[in-house]
């Protein structure tokens, strides 16, 4: 990949982007990972007044220590970067007090996991508001439509998605080209939603190498069977993930009401 071609063909299109739809700005949601620390050095390097936003939710301290190192740096280089931190901690927890008690499961965690997401988004969607700007997803592309490894109206709901043709692996390239802090480069990826260390890999029970691998598998028209051991295991990790995650991939069906019936 020509690292320096790339970076300058998303900078411009993000610049052509916001000229086009008459906006002032981007905002970003910055989390201390790869993602979103690669996507809001993108929109900072477009001129354009660019919000960095902070929104721990119970948030491991290392992430936010990430996070603080990445909007300070992009600061310094950046006179057009601004930052803004939203503690939703306690709006979380408000939230989760005024729902029904249910037993704890699996159901539960993930869906209040989710819920840290759409608080997120909301967050990001009322700067974006205020400073008439354009929020910038941070999926990449084996994520966005790989897996499905996001929430939907959640980090998934967004204006635009500067990174989201990369792969992960690119992503870390574009983001060592343009000097992303090493301390968030070597970081295990995680989505920090659950409010403990488990890493995406944790999660998904692959890396994202071995889930490009399979992306890339199934679109050279490969099966499981063509494979033996783990390289099986994780093409049908990544074939299950992707059949069931593809309502987050495909637009919102809409039910079409025959002509003769209007």
């Amino acid at each position: 990949m020509n690292t320096e071609k790339v970076a300058s063909h998303i900078i411009s299109w993000l610049k052509d982007y916001a000229e086009k739809s008459k906006v002032k700005g981007f905002v970003v949601g910055v989390s201390g990972g790869i993602d979103s620390a690669l996507a809001s050095t993108l929109c900072a390097k477009t001129g354009f007044p660019t919000l960095c936003v902070e929104m721990p939710i119970h948030q491991a301290e290392s992430h936010v220590t990430r996070a603080e190192e990445h909007i300070k740096q992009l600061k310094e280089q950046f006179s057009n970067v601004s930052e803004v931190r939203v503690d939703l901690t306690s709006t979380f927890e408000d939230f989760k007090n005024t729902l029904p008690t249910i037993a704890s499961s699996d159901a539960v965690s993930l869906s209040l996991a989710n819920t840290r997401a759409r608080l997120r988004m909301t967050t990001l969607y009322y700067f974006a508001s205020l400073h008439s700007s354009l929020v910038a997803g941070t999926g990449n592309k084996v994520e966005d439509f790989g897996v499905g490894f996001y929430t939907k109206y959640g980090d998934g709901g967004v204006d635009l998605s500067p990174i989201a043709d990369l792969m992960k692996s690119e992503v870390y390239k574009l983001a060592a080209f343009l000097k992303v802090p090493n301390s968030i480069q070597e970081a295990q990826p995680t989505d920090g939603l659950f409010g403990d260390s488990r890493t995406d890999e944790d999660q998904i029970g692959a890396s994202y190498d071995e889930l490009e691998w399979a992306m890339q598998m199934q679109n050279e028209g490969k099966t499981a069977n063509d494979f033996s051991e783990r390289k099986q295991e994780v093409f049908k990790i990544y074939e299950r993930l992707n059949k069931i995650n593809q309502h987050k991939m495909i637009p919102i069906p809409v039910c079409e009401i025959p002509k003769e019936f209007k």
